[in-house]
């Protein structure tokens, strides 16, 4: 029950806020991530086209002003949400990989840039709800990610952040890298 009110409430704080993470966010997508979303927008007749961009990984599609296709403009709402990626899915927490000491550290982004992590902060039983689905969200996506992708996203940098915690990461991730 706890969880299904974590969700409402952070989805209420997000489709409320002026800030827009989904313009250049450019989440990664492992290939499974990629087949839900492509079964999600057909079997709902969503209408778009160009679903994903390739590069060093693959990410959702944007349009001409940098924001996700996903983004309803009208709705302020993903169009995808049920199934977004898995970094979206863990906002407002994030993660880099420090290959010295083999663990994946855990970060909160700011509540200067996220009205939801400033909530979160305060609120210890919305944070531990949040974390534990952030938290697996990640895992999995850098346990399916190649290593190039994974080194790829790894080079991007996250500003306005604090650290939260740390683990060590999984043997397979750090093989990978």
């Amino acid at each position: 029950m706890a969880d299904k009110t974590a969700k409402s409430y952070t989805s209420d704080i997000c489709f409320k806020c002026n800030i827009i993470c989904c313009q250049d966010a450019k989440p990664p997508l492992t290939r499974q991530r990629q087949k839900i979303i492509e079964g999600y927008i057909k079997t709902r007749q969503l209408g778009i086209t160009k679903l994903f961009l390739h590069g060093e990984y693959s990410f959702p599609a944007v349009n001409e002003t940098g924001l996700c296709v996903f983004y309803d403009k009208k709705t302020r709402e993903c169009l995808v949400h049920t199934v977004k990626p898995e970094t979206c899915r863990a906002g407002p927490i994030t993660f880099d990989i420090n290959l010295k000491t083999g663990k994946i550290e855990w970060y909160l982004k700011t509540a200067d840039i996220c009205p939801l992590a400033g909530i979160m902060s305060n609120d210890s039983n919305l944070f531990k709800a949040h974390f534990k689905v952030a938290r697996e969200e990640i895992l999995r996506l850098v346990c399916e990610l190649d290593g190039k992708a994974l080194r790829a996203i790894l080079k991007i940098e996250e500003p306005e952040t604090f650290k939260i915690g740390e683990e060590d990461l999984p043997p397979e991730v750090l093989a990978k890298l």
